[in-house]
């Protein structure tokens, strides 16, 4: 017997960071994996849900996300931006195509956000990091990224290739030089939610950030 299972790539957790009045955050940690069919949907839910605990500040980690679908990438950042180009698309003759969003699709468009990228970040992932960076929508934090895929060998050995040619909002080749990110994460900084929390919550932690260094351009 067969069934289609439907896997979820969104994991979410609310950070209470400390603080008091107005200086103090609810903090939304979204980690995409992948983008699969649900993967926009996915995200909407968690924005949701996290906004539902008056969350008014959201953080993306897009660390290790290899890719996946284009399209559930474009929709995603249609989510995040109120305007403005998401993509370019260049061939040997130029611009190819042009991917934007006229605002009639976001519903996060004002919250801080921050991003989290590494070098596991690539294809779609990147595509969504370069638009959230250049429009201003976002601050990056990590390590620069890179578009390939890696192809696995009869030995077992992997062979990496560069399979598009994107460009940022900015115009800036993913091919070439990756996302650059506006910040590095400390080289402690955990990969899941919870240890996440903990380096807001927690000023003795090694791999602590305050709300201002999160946000801050």
């Amino acid at each position: 017997m067969r069934e289609k299972v439907s896997l979820n790539p969104v994991k979410s957790r609310l950070c209470q960071v400390p603080g008091s009045g107005r200086d103090s955050r609810r903090v939304g940690y979204i980690k995409l994996t992948s983008f699969n069919q649900n993967a926009s949907g996915a995200v909407k839910e968690a924005i949701d849900t996290l906004r539902s605990n008056s969350v008014n500040a959201f953080v993306l980690d897009l660390r290790d996300n290899s890719g996946g679908l284009f399209p559930e990438g474009i929709e995603i950042a249609k989510i995040w931006l109120d305007k403005g180009v998401i993509v370019y698309i260049c061939d040997s003759r130029g611009v190819r195509d042009i991917y934007d969003t006229d605002g009639s699709n976001a519903i996060a468009a004002s919250e801080p956000l921050a991003v989290l990228v590494n070098k596991g970040t690539a294809s779609a992932s990147e595509i969504l990091a370069g638009a959230l960076k250049d429009n201003k929508r976002a601050v990056l934090f990590g390590e620069p990224t890179k578009i390939q895929s890696v192809f696995e060998l009869s030995d077992g050995s992997g062979l990496a290739v560069t399979v598009a040619r994107y460009e940022t909002p900015a115009h800036t080749d993913i091919d070439k030089v990756g996302v650059i990110p506006d910040h590095p994460l400390p080289t402690t900084f955990p990969k899941d939610e919870e240890g996440f929390c903990s380096c807001l919550q927690d000023p003795a932690s090694a791999c602590y950030m305050n709300r201002v260094q999160l946000f801050a351009r």
